[in-house]
């Protein structure tokens, strides 16, 4: 009996979510720029770094710092970009245009998806569970540029949220990764 009313309760939390859904970014899959899937469970075990990108703005230099940081810490990091166009229009171009920009001129190797929206009625939504509390457990945020970026620990949660202005190589995302 004891056998049983514990596989019972077992049953009964593996089965309860919290409200909004899964607080793990593990759940997502995504087209990647190259017509393939980015399946984020393909990260476990490796912290995650989620960014808007843009090649036509003034922060298109961190696609530099992104990859330094992605080849440096590539055993225990994972970085992807997300092209938008939520944002003055700065990345007007095609996948294929994109990529070959970001390989061109930044030498860029980290997964990229397919152009994406984040913000506004058409946000993709990945984007709305990174920048849901309800979503994600852990924290509210507002795209309100390209270039944000987030923080996700080892296991897909939220570790933190950081504006344009904040480079990939700041100490304040590289103390995350020593």
């Amino acid at each position: 009996m004891k056998t049983f009313l514990s596989l019972i309760l077992v049953a009964m939390l593996s089965a309860f979510t919290l409200p909004g859904g899964n607080p793990s970014i593990h759940q997502f899959k995504v087209k990647s720029i190259e017509g393939g899937i980015i399946d984020f469970s393909a990260f476990k075990g490796k912290k995650i770094l989620v960014v808007n990108t843009a090649s036509k703005c003034g922060y298109t230099p961190q696609y530099e710092a992104l990859e330094k940081v992605y080849e440096q810490y590539r055993d225990k990091l994972v970085i992807v970009g997300f092209p938008a166009n939520n944002f003055g229009a700065q990345e007007p171009g095609t996948d294929g245009e994109i990529q070959e920009f970001c390989k061109a001129r930044f030498g860029v190797k980290f997964p990229l998806s397919s152009k994406i929206s984040v913000k506004g009625d058409d946000m993709a939504p990945i984007y709305k569970w990174l920048t849901s509390k309800a979503e994600n457990g852990v924290l509210d945020a507002t795209i309100a540029w390209n270039f944000n970026k987030f923080l996700l620990d080892e296991n897909g949660k939220m570790l933190a949220y950081f504006p344009s202005k904040v480079t990939p190589d700041s100490e304040e995302i590289l103390k995350y990764l020593k």
